[in-house]
């Protein structure tokens, strides 16, 4: 009996081992059809280390820019606060080209796709110029409106201006990740980050040790653009599912305009969240310095562990996008059903982490006794709502997969500035919680949001969305 055991856990370790190998390939499938489970574990696998490996770029300029003294570690924190917004464009164009491309591929009509892809190129093309030039010339003056020290201003501008100046490659990077997951491909979304990210981590002491902080910007900017170069080598060469995108520098009014309409509302979407993230923080800090240091530090556990939900979230995206093209809808239902399950079911996992292991993984990134209570209080408060939190990625992501960009738009205005803010602000100030009344705020103002788009998503106006 007992030699029976090892070959049955060697060959689920076999199956496990061969299932995450072929989810990391980029050969062809039609998500359309087959088991519906398999297509969203496929989907999500290299979606989560997609997302892990995009936290890696500032993490890495952190860690080797700390030894260059504070002023350059305050111009990395400021300058990357306010790249957000160039993050929240990008991201907002991905949504747009994940939404049509795979409405495309779903309707069995890839040179449309890639039509789609060519004409998202040109829209972010034209508006990442813009961006560029804004940042650069302007790098002083960003600095000193963040509230950067002459010292800080002056050592910092250069990092500055290359960061904003390599714009594009940001951009891009997100962009031509939306396209392939909309056509199905995520594993190449994953491998462009991991190369861009190998090259970031091998140039980032070699460029700051001959051009000081610079040289970050530099080996960042660099990493980025050659994983767009290896995005745009597999764009241009064509796949089994998305034709070769051909290079054509003529507008398609009515796609671009398609396209513009999801972006904006996709990117006001990221910009209301990041906006009343920020005003949590500023409630927050006026306390005392143990409160802010706690939140940051548990904002960093919340978003390491909620990697794998926001894959989870996208494979959805994608799966709806598609299966709305092919003319099925009840499987685009079937499949955000299976995904919110699996997230559910993982977010669950990570409240029993954080109500009964908050102590230790707060005291992993920080030692003072004052911050890991406020960082253990908020980590056990904010994960009361996790379970909501998770569903509720999947029918956010299920609507931008729809090109129903706007409902969440909507929701999140509502949720975040009508409802999170005037919460937290009444709990900590008026009833006297503190920190903790700030906390508070956020579990029930996410659940709350989830069974408001649970309750838009089973009205099901987002099937009939045209993109």
């Amino acid at each position: 009996m007992s030699a029976i055991f090892p070959k049955q856990r060697s060959s689920i370790f076999s199956r496990v081992g061969s299932f995450i190998r072929e989810s990391l390939s980029s050969e062809h499938r039609d998500y359309t059809t087959g088991n519906l489970k398999r297509a969203v574990l496929l989907l999500a696998i290299p979606m989560v280390l997609e997302t892990a490996l995009e936290s890696v770029f500032a993490l890495v300029d952190i860690f080797f820019v700390g030894r260059l003294g504070k002023e350059s570690v305050a111009t990395v924190t400021l300058t990357e606060s306010l790249l957000t917004i160039v993050y929240s464009v990008a991201m907002g164009l991905g949504m747009a080209a994940t939404a049509m491309v795979a409405r495309r591929i779903g309707e069995k009509k890839p040179d449309a796709a890639a039509h789609a892809a060519m004409q998202a190129l040109l829209l972010s093309i034209g508006i990442t110029v813009l961006m560029s030039l804004t940042g650069s010339l302007l790098a002083s003056q960003i600095l000193r409106v963040m509230g950067g020290s002459p010292a800080t201003v002056s050592i910092g501008t250069p990092f500055t201006r290359i960061q904003f100046g390599g714009s594009i490659v940001i951009v891009l990077l997100f962009l031509i990740n939306g396209i392939f997951r909309g056509a199905g491909y995520a594993a190449m979304a994953m491998w462009s980050l991991t190369l861009a990210n190998t090259c970031n981590i091998i140039l980032c002491p070699i460029l700051i040790h001959y051009y000081g902080l610079p040289g970050a910007a530099m080996a960042t900017t660099i990493g980025r653009g050659v994983g767009v170069i290896f995005q745009l080598y597999h764009l241009f060469k064509g796949s089994a599912k998305l034709p070769k995108v051909r290079w054509n520098i003529h507008p398609d009014w009515s796609v671009v305009r398609e396209l513009s309409k999801v972006a904006l509302t996709g990117t006001a979407q990221l910009v209301i969240n990041s906006a009343s993230w920020i005003v949590l923080v500023r409630l927050i800090a006026q306390f005392h310095e143990a409160a802010i240091s706690g939140y940051q530090v548990a904002i960093r556990l919340i978003l390491f562990f909620l990697l794998p939900a926001w894959g989870m979230s996208n494979a959805a995206a994608t799966l709806v996008g598609q299966n709305l093209g092919a003319g099925l809808p009840d499987r685009a239902v079937r499949s955000v059903r299976i995904a919110a399950i699996y997230n559910g079911v993982f977010m669950a996992a990570v409240t029993l982490i954080f109500l009964f292991a908050a102590g230790p993984l707060v005291a992993f990134l920080n030692k003072d006794p004052n911050i890991q209570s406020l960082a253990v209080l908020a980590l056990r408060i904010i994960s009361l709502g996790y379970i909501f939190y998770g569903v509720g990625m999947v029918l956010t992501s299920a609507f931008n997969g729809a090109g129903d960009t706007r409902t969440p738009t909507i929701i999140n205005l509502f949720c975040f500035w009508g409802f999170q803010i005037p919460l937290a602000w009444l709990l900590a100030n008026v009833l006297h919680f503190g920190p903790g009344g700030v906390f508070a705020a956020i579990p029930v103002t996410e659940s709350t949001l989830t069974v408001v788009s649970f309750v838009v998503f089973r009205r099901g106006k987002w099937k009939k969305v045209k993109i």
